[in-house]
């Protein structure tokens, strides 16, 4: 007999493009389990995030990337307390799979499922889980996700059902712009994973189509004001908390942007998309006939980042505007 759960916890503490990636398995474990309650647990700079995901019941934060940087015991007591009064859950599944969020999850409860031993980057995690699951790292990272959840809940959720799934993220307003319309996210983490502001402005120049430019910081708003100056066509975007980013993405014809946030909500939004690659590759996404993949000619290894490639300066714009084009011209 199937095992039923009614209140579960998902531990995704950061960053934004793993927690985005992440939502899509809420809605089917909703579908599967209706009356479960689900409870998110992150780091507390990405908890609006969280509030937008449809199916949360409730977002629980702990601040560690602040506990490192003061080595405060009154602030790690604080998060130990609060982890401890959290309710007792069916199970806690720890989608980060590294030892911080194996100690949060084994914290709150001694039913914890992960990756095992052989699937995981920090495998010392594994002490803390009572189940695993076994998937290769250099999986995809989304079928990495769906595997954990499949196994932890008793589920099957499908390729086709990701193909098929719903936005994750709810917005306030459902309508879209009657025109078509481009965002093009600039920045990045790392700057290896920037792609060069001459060719963003020359992909801009050739659709015929406003292009709203995504900044974050302001090293990012002087490069997107530097390709609004120099193109007709393209908009500065307005300064953006997370909600509103995922409200502005969700009304987009087309996102082009690098392996990042931003952009990979596209995805989770059923919006069309273009990912570009050049230290990572597509393990990082979940390609569909609308969100695609660019990648430059680096041999990437995932066990071993080189955050010095910065190959992805080498992909041919004219790639780029190729698949642009066919996407805006999709039905």
């Amino acid at each position: 007999m199937q095992k039923k759960f009614t209140h579960i916890a998902i531990i995704r503490l950061s960053a934004l493009g793993d927690i985005v990636n992440s939502s899509i398995v809420l809605q089917f474990i909703k579908e599967a389990y209706p009356k479960i309650k689900i409870d998110w647990i992150c780091e507390e700079a990405f908890s609006a995030t969280i509030t937008s995901l449809k199916e949360i019941d409730t977002i629980h934060t702990v601040n560690i990337k602040a506990l490192k940087k003061q080595k405060s015991f009154a602030l790690l007591s604080k998060n130990i307390s609060t982890l401890r009064k959290l309710p007792k859950y069916d199970v806690v599944i720890d989608m980060q799979g590294l030892l911080k969020s194996a100690l949060v999850a084994r914290i709150i409860s001694k039913n914890v499922h992960g990756f095992d031993k052989n699937s995981i980057r920090e495998s010392v995690a594994t002490l803390f889980y009572k189940s695993s699951s076994h998937i290769k790292y250099e999986e995809n990272i989304i079928l990495r996700n769906i595997k954990l959840i499949n196994d932890a809940l008793n589920l099957n959720i499908t390729k086709t059902m990701i193909e098929n799934k719903k936005p994750a993220f709810k917005v306030e307003s459902s309508s879209t712009c009657k025109e078509k319309n481009v965002a093009i996210v600039i920045g990045a983490s790392w700057e290896s994973k920037i792609y060069p502001l001459d060719k963003h402005i020359e992909l801009i120049k050739a659709l015929d189509v406003q292009c709203s430019i995504i900044w974050g910081s302001e090293k990012e708003k002087e490069s997107a004001e530097y390709i609004v100056k120099s193109c007709t066509n393209a908009t500065l975007a307005p300064k953006m908390n997370l909600t509103q980013l995922i409200e502005f993405i969700s009304k987009m014809s087309l996102v082009v942007g690098n392996d990042t946030g931003p952009t990979h909500m596209a995805w989770v939004q059923n919006v069309a998309s273009i990912t570009l690659f050049g230290p990572t590759n597509t393990r990082m996404i979940f390609q569909t006939k609308k969100n695609i993949a660019i990648e430059s000619k680096s041999e990437v290894n995932i066990l071993k980042i080189n955050k010095n490639d910065f190959s992805i300066q080498e992909i041919d714009v004219n790639d780029v505007i190729i698949q642009a084009k066919k996407l805006l011209e999709a039905p």
